[in-house]
């Protein structure tokens, strides 16, 4: 690449080279008339690859997953006013869960700002509260240096994503290029080393435990710290359980692994962080469907250990005993280098077999036996048939669930879901991007009838781009959570959660030109799935016609402790 410094350049030649510069491979994207500089100058060079996807909305969430399954920035090319406003959603969605994304919006001429110009919208406005940070370029001498800027805040401190709106006299304008080779903001500096007074106290408080926990959430993925938190678990041969985000943290296949925690959690997992002594809570946020009502779940006295790189996420809904700010990883790398130089001589005997009774309820139980597909039945099948090496995207409600608690991720980076915003349409999108980072890699979409046809135009993207994403459908013919709260909490007064007017799924994955199939049986289940992942260069939409009446068990109903959680019908 010609990377001379002080050349002449056009507004949009300086986007394209500034994301050349940043090793872009990839840009999702849609054009309209405010970015058009730009995707001409797109047109004319072949580092940098647009994919254009069918919605603004699957332009972020693509960019989106594209980050989640690559440890890469992502990013995003979308036009003014309601290309923006498609895409907030998405930029939403990566911000609830600390994605590094770069937004690149195009808005009216500086001098039609405004002035109610076609297509515009207050993009800083609209974006402010879902960004991490956002900016208007209104000076093309500001441009590269904006840009960089961008990256840098998008992957720095707690990630997420950033958004730089561009004018459209800004790109046709001319310039010199240079590009900084750093950024220094002014009272932005995050902390990446941990307090060594703190992580000493945390050590000797580790050490010392009788009944010790280890919490960990989606920072320890994206700090890539899993290496660390595996030999610290190992090491200290305590019990550990993953949040939502944080799945494939560590093994789920191994013994020491309680599950998840939370609303749908198992019970153990829930017991042990209702009942420790100690508490290492590392890259997790004691979000609201972890922990429950949070006087509950501070009534039982236990001392909490805090790591997270954002300050502002600690003490904020949980009191903590021993906070540190700072990266994961360097945290945890100094935690072991002190943990070797010492041996834990707490007997945990019985605190683990505390848990192996807690474990003996089989909290997940489903009827294997049913005449019925059970969903939990085809999640199980489908970690079977990829061998648990499958990149699983989802979209959100009870197949999330069944897939966070039924297909067990031994690595990081491979479970792709909206955790903090809970967006519905998210699956589909989001597959397309981890299939890009991931080449070759065998991606699975589990979703639901409701949440697949909410972004179900990327069918078309995929077409275009020939990925074989496997789109797993657990077909109850309701918005199943809806439905599941709708029984327990209002009476079964199922209020428009019933989805009566379905498509049939086949015809539409071959209208798209894919392959499509329906599967009512439980016997074909695995059958199917077989047939499927053996075209590897096809997108196979698997339609499977579950259970109507299975709910997702464990619950904790809103306003509920950890304590109190509903494991079945019975319990209602």
């Amino acid at each position: 690449m010609d990377r001379v410094k002080g050349q002449l350049m056009t507004g949009a030649e300086i986007v394209v080279r500034c994301l050349q510069e940043e090793k872009v491979e990839y840009v999702f994207g849609y054009p309209g008339g405010s970015v058009l500089y730009i995707y001409d100058e797109l047109f004319k060079q072949d580092e940098v690859k647009h994919v254009l996807v069918r919605h603004e909305q699957g332009a972020a969430h693509a960019a989106d997953g594209y980050s989640r399954a690559s440890n890469k920035v992502g990013v995003c090319l979308v036009t003014s006013g309601p290309g923006v406003t498609n895409a907030v959603t998405g930029i939403a969605t990566a911000y609830m869960d600390s994605i590094p994304m770069v937004i690149i919006s195009g808005q009216v001429p500086t001098h039609a700002i405004g002035l109610d110009a076609f297509q515009e919208v207050d993009t800083v406005g609209v974006t402010r509260p879902c960004v991490k940070h956002n900016f208007l370029v209104k000076d093309i001498k500001e441009l590269a240096s904006t840009i960089k800027k961008a990256f840098y805040l998008a992957t720095t401190g707690r990630p997420g994503p950033v958004l730089v709106d561009i004018p459209k006299d800004i790109t046709a304008a001319s310039h010199e290029f240079l590009y900084p080779e750093s950024v220094q903001i002014r009272s932005y500096s995050p902390v990446a080393k941990g307090h060594s007074g703190q992580i000493k106290k945390a050590v000797q408080l580790i050490s010392e435990a009788k009944r010790p926990m280890i919490y960990t959430g989606g920072g320890v993925i994206l700090s890539n710290a899993s290496a660390q938190l595996t030999e610290l678990t190992r090491t200290l041969g305590y019990p550990i359980t993953n949040t939502l985000m944080g799945l494939g943290a560590y093994p789920a296949t191994d013994k020491q692994f309680l599950g998840m925690p939370g609303m749908h959690g198992t019970y153990e997992a829930n017991m042990a962080m209702q009942n420790c002594d100690v508490l290492l809570a590392v890259g997790a946020r004691f979000d609201d469907r972890v922990i429950g009502n949070p006087k509950d779940f501070a009534k039982n006295p236990r001392k909490i250990i805090h790591i997270d790189i954002d300050p502002s996420s600690i003490s904020k809904r949980v009191k903590v005993d021993v906070p540190i700010v700072g990266d994961v990883r360097e945290v945890l790398d100094e935690m072991l280098k002190l943990l070797s130089a010492r041996s834990n001589g707490v007997e945990l005997e019985q605190w683990w077999k505390q848990i192996g009774q807690w474990r003996q309820k089989d909290c997940l139980h489903y009827d294997r036996d049913s005449a019925l597909i059970k969903p939990q039945y085809v999640v199980e099948k489908l970690w079977e048939v990829t061998q648990g090496d499958a990149f699983v995207t989802s979209d959100v409600g009870q197949h999330q669930m069944w897939a966070a608690q039924f297909y067990r991720f031994d690595q990081p980076r491979r479970w792709i879901n909206s955790g903090g915003l809970g967006t519905m349409g998210f699956g589909l999108p989001s597959a397309m991007g981890v299939q890009y980072a991931n080449p070759g890699a065998t991606v699975a979409c589990v979703t639901g009838e409701a949440s697949i046809q909410m972004c179900l135009q990327e069918l078309s993207t995929c077409k275009q781009y020939r990925m074989p994403i496997k789109i797993v459908n657990l077909n109850n013919r309701y918005l199943g959570m809806v439905r599941q709260w709708q029984q327990i909490d209002y009476g079964s007064r199922y209020s428009e959660s019933y989805m009566d007017a379905l498509p049939d799924f086949v015809k539409v994955a071959e209208a798209y030109g894919h392959v499509g199939m329906r599967i009512d049986q439980p016997g074909d289940v695995e059958g199917a799935l077989r047939e499927a992942f053996a075209m590897k260069d096809r997108l196979v939409f698997l339609d499977f016609i579950t259970d109507q009446t299975e709910n997702v068990w464990p619950m904790v109903k809103a306003g509920k402790g950890l304590t109190e959680m509903l494991l079945g019908s019975e319990d209602l």
